[in-house]
């Protein structure tokens, strides 16, 4: 789009030249016209990455799988160390985000260093992470909710449901960016209240384990192996958690002084999320009366009963675990709203810069409501396809996670090696000295858990990133030369720098 006269908030923290700028006209000086409204806050940029992330979506639903894995101990020191390491790559990620604060979030940083290959790779295995991301969050949540309505758990009620779900999120992202915004603070103030409600209640009403017990490595792995590897394996519990903070990135050009706003967005939501996560795993787990009565438990109908629930009702009664299971619905909701709004920027952004078919439709934004409503409407059809194609919860998500730690960490790379080059045109904020440091331990732990998510007994979430890979691969040779418009890094005063 071509520059329109700049409006809108000043940025008190955006000066350059001696002179204080609006948001608009920093974006302008990018090379983009302002064509949202910059109805996010910082905390409501914050909220959105926060939602996403969502620790009560996490915690229920992996809870078992650490403690069938690494037991008590991987609760004491699995979910820090994947903290730590999720923390560095937010870290180098919002360093970039400062300096190219748009939509396009990291495919325009990877465009900026490494040019159109690695932007055209980065911003569809973004794409691939956020839409899969939606579908295990909303069928996930379909499959909490159908016993809940009293309704029978088929393949075609579950699938309905589903669609639902998307439908719902797609109407309320297609009609208002600031109720959207809104709907994220609520969800912050929900995932916290319901956290701080919970963790008390088991500390004042649940009998509890000695500190002791946090040290024990009993478990009921399926799995074979020394005790260090189902370790390393229940890692992923936290880390299939920390995924979708980048959603602070891809509506910095609806935030206001995003240079500031959206890089703090992406860090605090993982801050946060770390230590109100670690508290409340903490707690289950010294409400834990004994390890194979929680993993083996079993609802009325003999289904599963998430360990979460099972200690809940063991401890604190049936209908403190009904709670517990509406929170924890609310919140898979609230996650998969946040992230239709996430990818539907991205699909945005790669649309208006030329990178994909059909640009001109995925790149129009209502002129009334403000909003990219065939990209959301795309991002909610694509959602829907990926959970009928796949059929299976757990590919998904695997799927979803390396899809964006790839996307996250090559940037950050290239940023990382291309060092010298871009740090005078660093944002406001930035990791000066620590700057380098901070990159390799991101780059190193990215690999690592990238490695042990297609190790086995992950084997088939591996194949499927290979199948993936290879689409993507098919599909950049099939469609020939790329030609993308990529942000104006040095403020020329062209409207675009072509990158081919």
């Amino acid at each position: 789009m071509r520059p329109q006269e700049p409006h809108g908030v000043v940025s008190r923290s955006m000066k350059r030249e001696d002179s204080f700028v609006t948001d608009d006209q920093d974006l302008q000086r990018l090379g983009y016209a302002q064509e949202f409204l910059r109805g996010f806050g910082g905390f409501s940029n914050f909220a959105l990455s926060f939602s996403i992330i969502s620790i009560l979506t996490g915690a229920v639903t992996l809870f078992d799988y650490g403690l069938s894995m690494g037991g008590p101990r991987e609760m004491l020191v699995g979910w820090p160390l994947v903290s730590f390491g999720t923390l560095m790559v937010a870290l180098s990620m919002a360093e970039l985000c400062s300096a190219i604060p748009t939509s396009g979030g990291m495919y325009h940083w990877s465009a900026e260093l490494g040019g159109p290959t690695w932007a055209w790779f980065t911003a569809w295995l973004n794409i691939v992470g956020l839409i899969t991301a939606i579908a295990a969050i909303d069928y996930g949540c379909a499959e909490f909710l159908l016993p809940m309505l009293g309704l029978p758990s088929t393949p075609h009620s579950l699938l309905a449901l589903y669609a639902l779900l998307l439908l719902s999120q797609g109407i309320l992202n297609h009609y208002s960016t600031a109720l959207v915004g809104w709907l994220s603070d609520v969800s912050v103030v929900v995932h916290i209240l319901g956290v701080i409600v919970l963790i008390g209640s088991l500390w004042i009403f649940a009998p509890k384990q000695h500190f002791s017990f946090l040290w024990s490595s009993q478990n009921l792995s399926p799995v074979r192996a020394p005790y260090a590897w189902l370790f390393m394996l229940g890692l992923l519990q936290a880390q299939w958690t920390y995924t979708g903070f980048d959603a602070s990135a891809h509506v910095a050009e609806e935030t206001v002084d995003p240079r500031r706003h959206a890089p703090w967005g992406m860090i605090l939501s993982v801050i946060v999320s770390g230590i109100f996560g670690y508290i409340l795993i903490l707690s289950l787990t010294l409400a834990i009366p004994n390890v194979a009565q929680v993993l083996q438990a079993a609802d009325r109908s003999g289904n599963p009963l998430p360990a979460v629930l099972a200690i809940v009702r063991l401890t604190l009664g049936n209908r403190a675990s009904v709670s517990v299971l509406v929170l924890t619905v609310l919140a898979m909701w609230f996650c998969g709203l946040a992230a239709i709004t996430s990818v539907s920027r991205s699909l945005f952004a790669l649309a208006r810069d030329q990178g994909m078919p059909m640009a001109s439709v995925w790149s129009r934004v209502n002129a009334r409501l403000k909003t990219p409503v065939n990209a959301i409407w795309l991002s909610a059809a694509l959602a829907f396809a990926a959970m009928l194609y796949s059929g299976a919860y757990s590919v998904v998500t695997s799927i979803s996670v390396i899809g964006f730690y790839l996307a996250y960490i090559a940037p950050v790379y290239l940023g990382w090696r291309k060092k010298s080059t871009w740090m005078s045109k660093r944002g406001p904020w930035h990791l000066a000295g620590a700057s380098n440091a901070v990159n390799v331990l991101a780059i190193v732990w990215t690999v690592f858990i990238c490695i042990i998510m297609v190790m086995p007994p992950n084997a088939r979430a591996g194949w499927g990133t290979v199948s993936v890979l290879g689409a993507l691969f098919l599909l950049h040779l099939a469609s020939g030369k790329h030609k993308l418009y990529r942000p104006n890094w040095e403020y020329p005063k062209n409207s675009h720098s072509d990158l081919e």
